[in-house]
């Protein structure tokens, strides 16, 4: 699979989404790249940094240093992933052949109107995460067919493992106390999925804060955000955690996402307070299926594609099996004769009906050559409640996370917490060069 940069560059120009600066035309052999050692964390959770099994360093961590106080070498970094990747305390259910680590190179730029922000990655499997889960027929029904790998389904052979490949960041203003020292880890917490004590329906169902935000699950959030930051359950009340939004104290979350989002050229945008949350407005991506009936909302247009649906030894699994409204997409047709085992994407992707903050950023990608070179165009001084501004010559906290090799929640690699400057005139780890 490649996509074309120029070719997509030249669809958001005819979107009316041009960049200030064209992402396509972009030199970047001119602007100097960092390279990023992201490791494989496990279920090193907020709350492990601040126990008995972090070796000690407990009592440091508790007191805020900084995580790059003990761990400031990337051969360090290389041996704790490849050390938690292979099983034991913070691993307790192993991937066979993932990588311990990524090497990941970042370039940045901004000009009068957005930030450009160019990925580069090697993948751990030789061709481009670009499937995610389907909707199979089953001769009665449409139930959902592919898992990601952490998933026991998977584990135990019921399902296959698919997902798409991701690339995340989460940016900080210097608003979220503790993020400038110990980055994402302020976020992943015991309690989530697939994560040491995870959370019981009945655990979901009696917790206040999330009856009140309509949450059937536990997933990323602040410590500011409970009455006990080390326990998810002593959620403070909505209008405290409100306030906190108010005040912007909460970090950015913008993920790329190979299947949800990058047939559209677009990378969603979130945030992370008392939840993993989307911005206001509608997503790139919605569930295909209907949700009392189960059956899928949308198909391929077979004129189009020259199948309604696949199957799991289609030789079609080998390209872009996007379903796009405005592109390969009708109705579906309950009458179309379908048989046992057709595969429909469980997810529908549409440009034209992602709107509001959450239809913020663009993205453009190709995988080559065993690689995914990513650039994220994000604009500048965004005033959004559920934003953070950015602007020339500010400095801002970065966490880093790669998704792939069929995976999700805590399969990723992960950064320590970076700085990124956009022209800033103090030392970062990242500068964003300015364009003409």
């Amino acid at each position: 699979m490649k996509r074309n940069i120029l070719a997509l560059s030249l669809t958001l120009a005819g979107m009316g989404l041009a960049c200030a600066a064209d992402p396509a035309t972009i030199d970047w052999a001119k602007i100097k790249p960092t390279e990023l050692l992201l490791f494989y964390p496990g279920q090193s959770s907020y709350e492990w940094l601040r126990s008995d099994g972090h070796k000690g360093a407990a009592r440091q961590v508790s007191r805020g240093d900084a995580c790059v106080t003990c761990h400031d070498d990337k051969d360090v970094e290389k041996d704790m992933g490849n050390k938690i990747v292979v099983g034991g305390p913070l691993e307790p259910t192993p991937i066979k052949g993932k990588s311990g680590y990524k090497e990941v190179t970042v370039q940045a730029a901004f000009d009068a109107k957005n930030m450009y922000l160019r990925y580069q990655w090697k993948t751990d499997n030789p061709y481009p995460g670009t499937e995610h889960q389907y909707l199979r027929y089953d001769g009665h029904e449409w139930k959902v067919w592919g898992f990601p790998k952490l998933d026991k389904v998977v584990q135990d052979g019921a399902q296959p493992g698919i997902y798409e490949d991701r690339m995340s960041v989460m940016i900080d203003d210097g608003k979220v106390a503790g993020f400038g020292k110990q980055g994402c880890w302020l976020t992943c917490h015991d309690g989530e999925r697939d994560m040491p004590k995870q959370f019981t329906k009945d655990e979901v169902a009696a917790n206040a804060l999330l009856t009140a935000i309509k949450k059937s699950d536990v997933r990323k959030y602040l410590p500011d955000t409970r009455g006990d930051p080390k326990d998810w359950k002593t959620g403070k009340t909505v209008e405290e955690i409100n306030a906190l939004k108010a005040d912007g104290k909460f970090v950015d979350l913008i993920q790329w996402r190979a299947h949800r989002s990058n047939p559209v050229s677009m990378a969603d945008d979130g945030y992370v307070l008392e939840w993993r949350l989307s911005d206001a407005g509608k997503d790139v991506f919605g569930g295909n299926a209907d949700g009392k009936t189960h059956a899928p909302k949308f198909m391929w247009d077979a004129k189009k594609m020259g199948f309604k649906s696949i199957t799991a030894d289609s030789q079609a699994r080998k390209g872009n099996l996007f379903l796009v409204k405005e592109e390969n997409a009708v109705p579906f047709d309950p009458n179309a004769g379908w048989k046992e085992g057709d595969l429909i994407p469980d997810y529908i992707v549409s440009r034209q009906d992602a709107s509001g903050s959450a239809a913020d950023n663009n993205a453009m990608a190709n995988w080559s050559n065993g690689k995914w070179t990513v650039v994220l165009v994000r604009p500048l001084g965004l005033t959004n409640a559920d934003d953070k501004t950015l602007t020339a010559g500010g400095v801002y906290n970065v966490g880093f996370a790669v998704h792939d090799d069929n995976i999700t929640t805590r399969g990723h690699q992960v950064s320590f917490v970076k700085t990124l400057g956009l022209g800033a005139k103090q030392k970062v780890d990242i500068q964003a060069v300015k364009l003409p």
